[in-house]
């Protein structure tokens, strides 16, 4: 009886852990809230992921701060590869943005993987009479300091990028700053507020919309999402650009063997048509690297940085 007991338990031991290994749990940490660009793509490929790394990938939008309050969770987290960031270009501007941070943009990090490229794109809405980025100059130098432009909130990428732009433009707007891209675009889209800068997956989904209108693209060259849609350069401010890449990020000194391992899933992921198919509906141009390419993009993204950051003119406490 006594060993009819002991085999049982051990069978229901074995059965309880192998549940318990299927059940391994990978935060992916977006730094902004339900509805901005992050949260759309990670949401694109998270179950998919989920069932190569045989873990469940939990999205948390952890948003505030320009997105600096989850980078800091993620950067203070255990690094084992169960908790990531879904990281786009305010990652690294903000480190040239705030005073002080409670992390390092680069050293406090472990690059994982590489998802794509996303460029940026102004918009206003409709009821402002601005057709084309000249119109828009025109219109908002009329009443200087009197209109208003949201972002997904100080340091952001839409924050900084609208600012640069403004910068470039010799133009003076008011900051109004929101949880997330999507909280911002909804503010042009009430006619709360007269301009945004918004990744074109943020704004992509409404180019037929009578409410809003796009103004320009703000990446080197046009959009193969948006071709229709002139760049920011060639529609009255010669050299100006503003895009961003999207990667995962761990914490420092994860072991190089689980960062490999999650990039090397995530290297199978992007290569499924379905999920391919879901991110250029987005506007993402896919793109993979290795964690060394990835950290290198990072590095010169770093350096890059620095300069949109002081021809901005933005400096946050």
């Amino acid at each position: 009886m006594n060993k009819l007991l002991r085999t049982t338990s051990m069978v229901a031991l074995m059965i309880l852990g192998s549940s318990a290994m299927a059940q391994k749990v990978v935060k992916l940490i977006v730094p902004f809230g339900p509805g901005a660009v992050q949260d759309t793509v990670a949401r694109t490929f998270n179950n998919e992921l989920g069932q190569i790394l045989d873990a469940t990938v939990i999205i948390e939008n952890k948003a505030g701060a320009g997105g600096t309050i989850g980078t800091h969770f993620v950067a203070k987290s255990t690094p084992d590869g169960t908790t990531l960031i879904l990281a786009a270009a305010s990652h690294t501007l903000a480190g040239h943005l705030y005073e002080k941070l409670p992390y390092d943009p680069i050293k406090d990090f472990s690059a994982v993987s590489l998802i794509g490229y996303s460029g940026y794109v102004i918009a206003a809405p409709a009821a402002l009479g601005a057709n084309s980025i000249k119109d828009y100059i025109r219109v908002l130098k009329a009443k200087p300091k009197e209109y208003n432009y949201a972002s997904a909130g100080n340091g952001s990428a839409s924050h900084l990028g609208m600012a640069s732009f403004l910068s470039k433009a010799g133009i003076e707007m008011q900051h109004i700053p929101m949880k997330s891209t999507g909280d911002a675009v909804n503010e042009v889209l009430a006619n709360r507020v007269q301009g945004v800068t918004s990744a074109t997956i943020g704004l992509i989904g409404f180019r037929q919309d009578a409410r809003i209108k796009l103004l320009a693209y703000t990446g080197k060259q046009r959009s193969k999402f948006l071709p229709e849609l002139p760049t920011v350069a060639e529609s009255g401010l010669p050299g100006f650009q503003f895009d961003s890449w999207m990667g995962l990020l761990a914490a420092a000194n994860t072991p190089k063997a689980e960062v490999e391992r999650i990039n090397r899933a995530m290297m199978k992921v992007l290569s499924e048509a379905s999920v391919q198919e879901r991110l250029v509906k987005l506007g993402l141009e896919v793109q993979t690297a290795t964690p060394e390419e990835f950290q290198q993009i990072l590095n010169l993204d770093w350096q890059n940085a620095a300069g949109i950051v002081k021809s901005s003119g933005a400096k946050l406490e």
